[in-house]
């Protein structure tokens, strides 16, 4: 999806039909795979790893404590392939754009602002994290708990130095209270398509369709 609009909004409705439903995390599945660029995003799998393993591990122990684990399991692998879409499909400025369209051009500026120096300092952070691995591979290191802890140190330092930085920068260069922006979107038919199919995976989970066979009979 183009339009950043659209496209939280059906980020947020998948979102809540896989959360409270198994029927809607296998509906969100199916509108992934049918309207998703799946290959660019499995390649961004790797980037929330850990996060599986840890959804994997508590449904095991929801499954052990005699819960429903496998339920839990489908509903989270669901939401988080929706993350994925939604973080692979982000260009840069969307989020400014769409906070300035929100809440106009002195908080929504800045909150936008927030929102792209976020994004940016996240992906500055997979990189670091990347030449890190790269560095101890070498090496002939090994990648485990007693290493990730100080490479951890490292890229909150690091962290934390380029925010001063960019805080020094705005400041020179007299940034204050908000700017100003004309919010300009794009879009496509596909979008329209996907848009429409979410409404329709949201519309069959929280309203059945057989409640209108009942109500046709």
């Amino acid at each position: 999806m183009q339009d950043v609009r659209m496209r939280i909004g059906t980020a947020t409705l998948l979102t809540l039909v896989a959360f409270f439903s198994l029927p809607g995390a296998v509906g969100v599945f199916v509108w992934w795979l049918l309207f998703t660029t799946r290959f660019k995003e499995i390649k961004r799998i790797r980037m929330v790893s850990g996060t599986l393993l840890l959804v994997a591990a508590a449904a095991v122990m929801i499954s052990w404590t005699g819960g429903d684990g496998l339920s839990y399991l489908v509903r989270m692998i669901a939401i988080i392939l929706i993350g994925i879409w939604l973080y692979s499909e982000q260009e840069k400025g969307e989020f400014l754009h769409l906070g300035v369209w929100l809440f106009g051009n002195r908080t929504g500026f800045e909150i936008g602002m927030i929102a792209e120096m976020g994004i940016q300092m996240a992906e500055s952070l997979a990189a670091d994290l990347d030449r890190i691995h790269m560095a101890m591979t070498i090496k002939g290191q090994k990648w485990g708990v007693t290493t990730l802890v100080p490479a951890g140190l490292i890229l909150v330092s690091d962290a934390l130095i380029r925010a001063q930085g960019t805080a020094e920068l705005m400041a020179v260069r007299g940034f204050y209270n908000g700017g100003s922006l004309c919010p300009k979107f794009s879009h496509k038919r596909s979008d329209l398509i996907s848009g429409v199919a979410a409404i329709a995976v949201g519309f069959l989970v929280f309203i059945p369709v057989s409640e209108f066979l009942i109500l046709y009979r």
